[in-house]
C-alpha cells in the first residue's frame, strides 16, 4: 500500500455510502469505531439506516476478496483498512476522554499520524471534529466529491447585449441567431446597446438562436410576478423538460409556481399527467418536537403543513375574502373541500420522502419540496424512480439547511442543478426576487 492515507469519519458514509471509492490509488481507514456506530444505525428505518446497511454490505463483499488485517484491494487501486486502533488512550495522545466515539476515531488519525510514513487526511462532515484533528496536527477536509461553489452556482438566465435591430427582428420573426454559445434550456434577458429596449428569450442550442418567450404563461390562475418567475413558468409547463430545480429564497415563489404548474398539467384543460406527487424530506427547524399521535397521514399533516397553505391559496378562487356563499360555506372551507376531493380521489398525493425509495413513478408531477436538506446520493435515488412520462421538480434554498452535516456548497439540490446545467432534459432557475411580502423579502435580505 502507497500513496495517501484518508482517515473516514461515520457521518461521511452515512451522507454517501460511495464515499469508500472517492480515493482512487490511496487508502482508505475506517475506525473500528465507525463500524460500531454504524452497527447502532443499520436498524433505523431511514436514510441513515439504509445508508448504514449499504455501507456494510459493501464492506462485507469488499472483504470477502482480500485480506481484513492488510487491507483489501479496491476497484479504484485503492486500497480498504480496518483498523482497531489503539485502545488506551493514554499521553501522548492528548485526548483522553475514550467514551467519546470523536476521540477514538481521531486516536486512528493521530496514530497513522505519527508514523510519518505517508501523508494523512482526516475526512470529516463534523467541524468540530475536523477542528480537533488540526489541533493534533492532522490535515483535516470536508468530503469534496460532492461540493459546488454556491456563490457561482448556474442561475438559469444571463444578460445579453444586442443592437435595437436585433430586438425588432426577435419581436418580427419569433426568433434570431445567437453570436454565442449557452446552455441548453438557458434563459437570457436581451438589453439593447442603444436603447432601453429588452426582451425575454430562451436558447435553443439545435439552431444556436434565441427564441422569444411567452410571458403570459399562466396556472390555474397565478402568473409570473417578475421575469425570473416567468422563466420558471416556462420551464414547469414544459413537458419536453423532465427535471427542473428551482432554488430561491424564501417567499421568492418556488413551492407555489410549483404546485400550480403540477395542478395545472394534471387537472388543468389539458392534463398530462395523472397524478401530482409532493414529497418532502422530514427533517426539523430547531429542536424536534418529538413523538407525534395518530396514523401516518395524521402524523404527515405536521409536516406538509405548508404545502397544504399554498394548496389552499392556488384552490382558493374568491378574491380573498372570507364571507360565506349562500349555504353559508366559506371560500377556505371550499378550498379544504377541493384538496380533500383531490387526495381522496388520488389525484394528489403527499408523502414522505422515506415512502418513495423502492418505487417506480410513471406518468406524474413530481414535486420534491426542501429538496436542500437532500443529499446528492439521495437526490440520485430519488430521480432514479421517475418512470416513462413523469416530470420532477426539485425546489428549496440553501441558504436555509436543516441538515447539520450540509450546507449551500454540499447539499444534493445545488450538485444537481450544477451538475446537470445544459442537458436538454432538464432546466434551471435561481429566483431572486422575494414576493411574498415587504417583511418576507426585508428578512431575506437582512437577517
Amino acid at each position: 500500500m502507497s500513496g495517501k492515507i484518508f482517515i473516514l469519519d461515520t457521518n461521511v458514509l452515512l451522507h454517501n455510502p460511495a464515499a469508500l471509492f472517492s480515493f482512487s490509488d490511496n487508502t482508505v481507514v475506517v475506525p473500528i469505531t465507525v463500524i460500531e456506530e454504524l452497527d447502532k444505525f443499520k436498524g433505523f428505518n431511514d436514510k441513515i439506516g439504509i445508508h448504514a446497511r449499504q455501507v456494510l454490505r459493501e464492506m462485507d463483499r469488499i472483504f470477502r476478496k482480500g485480506a481484513l488485517k492488510g487491507g483489501a484491494k479496491l476497484k479504484n487501486n485503492g486500497y480498504l483498512v480496518i483498523a482497531l486502533g489503539n485502545p488506551d488512550l493514554t499521553p501522548p495522545y492528548p485526548l483522553t476522554e475514550i467514551s467519546n466515539p470523536d476521540n477514538r476515531i481521531l486516536s486512528v488519525a493521530w496514530e497513522y499520524h505519527q508514523r510519518g510514513n505517508e501523508p494523512v487526511f482526516f475526512i470529516s462532515k463534523d467541524f468540530n471534529a475536523r477542528i480537533k484533528a488540526e489541533a493534533l496536527g492532522i490535515q483535516s477536509q470536508d468530503y469534496e466529491k460532492q461540493l459546488v461553489e454556491y456563490s457561482e452556482l448556474y442561475r438559469g438566465w444571463r444578460e445579453v447585449s444586442v443592437s435595437s435591430d436585433d430586438i425588432l427582428s426577435l419581436y418580427q420573426a419569433g426568433k434570431m441567431a445567437s453570436k454565442s454559445t449557452l446552455f441548453e434550456n438557458e434563459y437570457v434577458v436581451l438589453k439593447a446597446k442603444d436603447s432601453t429596449q429588452t426582451a425575454l428569450a430562451k436558447y435553443d442550442k439545435s439552431s444556436n438562436s434565441f427564441v422569444r418567450l411567452t410571458t403570459d404563461l399562466e396556472a390555474m390562475g397565478i402568473r409570473g410576478l417578475n421575469m425570473e418567475q416567468q422563466f420558471a413558468f416556462d420551464l414547469l409547463l414544459n413537458d419536453d423538460i423532465k427535471l427542473v430545480t428551482m432554488i430561491g429564497q424564501a417567499g421568492t415563489g418556488k413551492t407555489l409556481i410549483a404546485l400550480a404548474c403540477g395542478l395545472q398539467r394534471v387537472i388543468g384543460r389539458h392534463p398530462r399527467y395523472e397524478k401530482l406527487l409532493v414529497a418532502r424530506p422530514i427533517v426539523p427547524l430547531g429542536k424536534d418536537i418529538g413523538y407525534l399521535p395518530g396514523t401516518k397521514d395524521q402524523k404527515m399533516n405536521f409536516w406538509m403543513q405548508p404545502i397544504f397553505d399554498n394548496l389552499r391559496f392556488i384552490l382558493h378562487k374568491d378574491d380573498g375574502s372570507k364571507e360565506s356563499d349562500k349555504n353559508g360555506m366559506s371560500s377556505q372551507s371550499k378550498s379544504r373541500d377541493k384538496i380533500d376531493y383531490l387526495l381522496d380521489a388520488e389525484i394528489l398525493e403527499i408523502e414522505a420522502i422515506t415512502y418513495i425509495r423502492g418505487r417506480s413513478i410513471p406518468n406524474q408531477f413530481i414535486i420534491i419540496d426542501e429538496a436542500q436538506n437532500l443529499t446528492p446520493h439521495e437526490i440520485k435515488t430519488i430521480v432514479s424512480r421517475v418512470g416513462k412520462g413523469t416530470k420532477i421538480v426539485l425546489t428549496g434554498d440553501p441558504e436555509q439547511i436543516d441538515n447539520p452535516y450540509l450546507d449551500a456548497n454540499s447539499n444534493g439540490l445545488s450538485y444537481t442543478a450544477e451538475r446537470l446545467k445544459g442537458h436538454r432534459l432538464t432546466g434551471h432557475i435561481f429566483l431572486s426576487k422575494s414576493e411574498r411580502s415587504e417583511v418576507a423579502s426585508l428578512a431575506a435580505d437582512m437577517l
